[in-house]
């Protein structure tokens, strides 16, 4: 099979990280006998600084005639420190959701059985945690209109906006994931408040019923993030709006130890985007020191939601998982004995040639 990858490495660590993504990659399509054509584009803070656009239209190009997305992570300090800046590096991000049309980000969220410690809650708590997190991303406060500031600056609104279209795509592709797995699906909202959220629960409901098997039940947002840290084990699918999303699924990283081993994928009308749930780490830049894991398991991802190559994703997690057994992993997992960011995907990258 011939594939066709745009790789945005973006800022911060993005670049090391995606090489790493990039050496599994080849060595999997190697293995499997698969064609790969990679595609370099620039986004975010480096984009800005080369175009004046966080998203050139060279780069939405190239990603709506590739067939996945490899993406490494935006961000600067010289943006996020400059509240006035009319251009930024997120808008990059934004455009892309919006024009690739990326509806869900999907976040698995599972305990490495040799990195349980590494958690900072106990193990009893974490052991066996496996939890597939839904995320709607092209609604809600993100991109509700009106949006802005009054006059005199000093006050400030957004607007939290869905239609039921938007909910009623993302809510039926977590009952069909969810029909892969355990077979329930917890909505959560903010329902006793919020008018969208009764919005959710109204089509969700509409939804169940044409998924007899699964089992479908809603919670609160507050509940859901203390429920998330007492008790992961109770979840499967958890499909949510845009900002609980964003602000779940990064709690829910302390369950696995690290944000580096989360990967992500956002699926989409015209294509996918695959990428970890870090930012760009701007302070360990160059250094060699990023852990790739999540970036590497996203290409894991890739396989397996863009090309539905399931023993090619099987593989590159099988080696990630032995790395980290074997405790060949970077800084943030092990201080004592540290690898480097490359000598990471260079092992990865073997153990899959072998």
């Amino acid at each position: 099979m011939k594939l066709n990858i745009a790789l945005l490495p973006g800022d911060g660590i993005g670049p090391e990280i995606i090489e790493q993504a990039k050496k599994v990659v080849l060595a999997t399509a190697l293995k499997f006998d698969h064609s790969i054509a990679f595609s370099e584009g620039l986004i975010g803070a480096t984009a800005i600084d080369r175009t004046g656009s966080p998203l050139p239209d060279e780069t939405l190009d190239l990603c709506k005639s590739s067939d996945a997305v490899l993406f490494g992570a935006i961000g600067d300090p010289k943006f996020d420190n400059d509240p006035k800046a009319k251009v930024r590096p997120e808008q990059g991000l934004l455009a892309m959701r919006k024009e690739l049309g990326l509806y869900a980000n999907v976040r698995p969220v599972k305990t490495f059985s040799s990195l349980i410690d590494k958690s900072p809650l106990k193990r009893e708590i974490v052991e066996g945690a496996d939890i597939l997190m839904v995320r709607e991303l092209t609604g809600g406060i993100y991109f509700g209109k009106p949006q802005g500031r009054s006059e005199d600056g000093k006050t400030a609104y957004d607007s939290c906006v869905y239609s039921s279209f938007e909910v009623e795509r993302v809510v039926r592709l977590a009952c069909d994931y969810a029909m892969t797995r355990r077979r329930k699906v917890t909505v959560v909202d903010k329902a006793n408040v919020l008018a969208t959220s009764r919005l959710w629960r109204e089509k969700a409901l509409e939804i169940s019923s044409g998924f007899n098997e699964i089992k479908m039940d809603f919670m609160f947002v507050d509940n859901a993030a203390m429920q998330l840290i007492q008790n992961p084990g109770r979840f499967d699918v958890i499909v949510t709006e845009n900002m609980f999303g964003d602000i779940l699924s990064d709690e829910a990283s302390v369950i696995t130890g690290s944000l580096g081993l989360l990967p992500s994928a956002s699926i989409g009308t015209l294509t996918s985007v695959f990428e970890p749930i870090h930012g760009s780490y701007p302070q360990a830049a160059g250094k060699n020191i990023a852990n790739p894991l999540g970036t590497i398991l996203s290409a894991a991802m890739m396989f397996e939601y863009a090309f539905r190559l399931d023993k090619e994703a099987e593989t590159i997690r099988k080696a990630v998982e032995e790395s980290v057994r074997e405790g060949f992993v970077t800084e943030d997992l092990d201080r004592k004995n540290p690898r480097s960011t490359s000598q990471v995907g260079d092992w990865i990258s073997d153990r899959i040639a072998r």
